[in-house]
């Protein structure tokens, strides 16, 4: 569980943020590694905080997904350039897939063409050509046409719990400021750490 000074902390910032004009203020990355110990990196949205963690949602059987399946182990990292001298806040924890009830509340506020792309791409795997993908998304328009799209079994939310969480705010001549929290079980710990 966040403590709430940590959390307080990253919602004021998402806030500032969200108020500056940055086009998408909850873009944040997300690295994985493989089975052969291979990370990778690529940008999701943030889809909600609060003292459990960090949600985000995707295709289970994506990379991303596979990856977090096999080693939950995940680092998040917002980076907000407009932001005083520039704001980052740095996350490591352990992903863990989210309840079927909240990934279902969540894809039901979806857009429906959102809701339809979920059951019609085959997220990270290879495509012939895009024709076959609007075939597909065709396919699924006409198999839902006058009722409501359910959640793909395939595709849901994780929660990122964090064990350490770094607010780096930039300054001048680099002589940045950053507070590191580490989770010690139930206790959280800060300590300032060099530029």
């Amino acid at each position: 569980m966040l403590k709430p000074e940590i959390l307080d902390t990253f919602l004021q910032l998402l806030d500032e943020a969200k108020a500056s004009g940055d086009r998408e203020p909850t873009a944040m990355s997300v690295s994985t590694v493989d089975g052969s110990g291979r990370v990778a990196s690529r940008i999701v949205l943030l889809k909600g905080t609060d003292e459990r963690g960090f949600r985000f949602y995707t295709n289970y059987q994506s990379d991303k997904g596979s990856q977090l399946e096999a080693h939950p182990q995940v680092a998040l990292c917002f980076h907000w350039k407009q932001l005083r001298e520039g704001v980052q806040v740095r996350v490591e924890g352990v992903a863990r897939k989210l309840l079927d009830e909240e990934s279902d509340a969540y894809f039901a506020s979806r857009a429906r063409q959102s809701q339809i792309g979920a059951w019609a791409s085959l997220q990270s795997q290879t495509l012939p050509d895009r024709d076959t993908f609007e075939q597909r998304v065709a396919r699924y328009e006409q198999q839902f046409e006058g009722r409501e799209v359910t959640r793909p079994p395939h595709w849901g939310g994780f929660v990122v719990e964090p064990d350490t969480m770094e607010f780096w705010y930039g300054a001048e001549f680099r002589l940045h400021e950053r507070v590191r929290w580490d989770r010690h079980g139930q206790t959280w710990t800060s300590r300032l750490l060099y530029p």
